[in-house]
């Protein structure tokens, strides 16, 4: 529990109010209004922005944006994986809305990007505390029909660059009965990847740190490497796959067997998926697969997915599902862990 609590306190604290920046920035809409505003980013069609007279930020349609003009610096991630970093415009076209974004570089260079191919777009941001963005989601479910109740919290926080990005979260689940003893999983997820030279390809690290009562784990160390590729990468669906080696170190609860533990070298599979409605709805699913080496016909299957509906502003109604597999596990143990959760979530940074 103290675990539990330290850990949401150093999460909130990057939660604080950061200092911005000055709303300058210009955007025509195609049906002739004009924004004077700070934007914030763009991502799955949305294009963020904040406005001196209204609260929080405001979401939209990227392509419904005739125009826009900003002075500030911005990091342009296109769909065929390419980073480019400079102030942005978007020239007018006599007779026709614009098709084009142009990025002027530091060095003086423009780049003109097709309107379609802009994937994302970030503040280039020099301060270390802009750059943070994230989520806290709470959960809970009663049952009167045999007095269960399951509550559940989870939280993300994701640090992104130009060219690397890293990311960490926390999921935990308590669920109770009447009857029955109470069931517990927590679950740590860090990860990290830079994009290689090649467009659309990266090499990844990923840690995975597990507690499951219901398996009998009492700590299931997961250390994965290997090279990925985003197979789509656009405002519409994100697909990612890496294929790599893994090493576990599996630690049974002693009160079922005394002080067993595992060691596991295995193949490492893992996949995301990532689909986005403007503004409205986005389902994230991603899974790993680990076929053991050192323990040939043993597999370990671990999946986690999200579907978000927004509500208002940052928050947003989610459903969540977890799945953990082990094909092989000691005997007396279970081979499974899975469940679902209904929750709030509320997200902040340049979200």
């Amino acid at each position: 529990m103290k675990f539990r609590t330290l850990f949401l306190c150093a999460f909130l604290s990057l939660c604080q109010p950061l200092l911005a920046r000055e709303k300058s920035d210009v955007l025509v809409m195609r049906n002739g209004d004009r924004l004077t505003c700070e934007i914030t980013g763009l991502s799955a069609d949305s294009l963020y922005v904040k406005l001196d007279y209204a609260l929080g930020t405001i979401s939209i349609d990227w392509f419904k944006v005739d125009h826009l003009e900003s002075r500030q610096l911005f990091v342009v991630k296109t769909a065929d994986g390419n980073v480019y970093t400079g102030t942005l415009s978007m020239p007018k076209t006599e007779g026709a809305r614009p098709v084009s974004i142009e990025v002027l570089e530091p060095s003086g260079e423009t780049v003109e990007l097709p309107q379609v191919s802009v994937a994302n777009i970030d503040q280039g941001f020099q301060n270390f505390w802009h750059r943070f963005n994230g989520s806290v989601g709470l959960g809970a479910i009663y049952n009167k029909g045999n007095d269960s109740t399951q509550y559940s919290l989870s939280t993300d926080v994701n640090y992104p660059r130009p060219r690397w990005a890293a990311s960490v979260s926390y999921d935990s689940t308590l669920s109770s009965s009447k009857g029955t003893s109470a069931s517990t999983r927590n679950q740590i997820d860090v990860s990290a990847y830079h994009l290689m030279s090649w467009n659309n390809w990266y090499y990844k690290g990923a840690a995975d740190f597990l507690k499951s009562s219901e398996q009998g784990i009492d700590l299931q160390s997961t250390f994965a490497g290997g090279i990925g590729r985003y197979l789509k990468n656009t405002n519409h669906v994100k697909i990612t796959l890496t294929g790599g080696v893994a090493y576990q170190r599996i630690s049974y609860t002693q009160s079922v067997v005394a002080a067993l533990s595992e060691n596991v070298t295995s193949g490492w599979v893992n996949g995301q998926v990532k689909l986005f409605r403007f503004d409205k709805t986005n389902l994230t699913v991603t899974a790993s697969l680990l076929p053991a080496v050192s323990d040939l016909g043993r597999v370990h299957f671990n999946i986690n997915s999200s579907y978000y509906i927004k509500i208002w502003s940052k928050f947003n109604f989610n459903i969540s599902f977890y799945g953990n597999w082990d094909t092989q596990p000691p005997a007396s143990f279970s081979g499974s862990d899975y469940g679902t959760s209904l929750g709030l979530d509320w997200t902040f940074g340049n979200r």
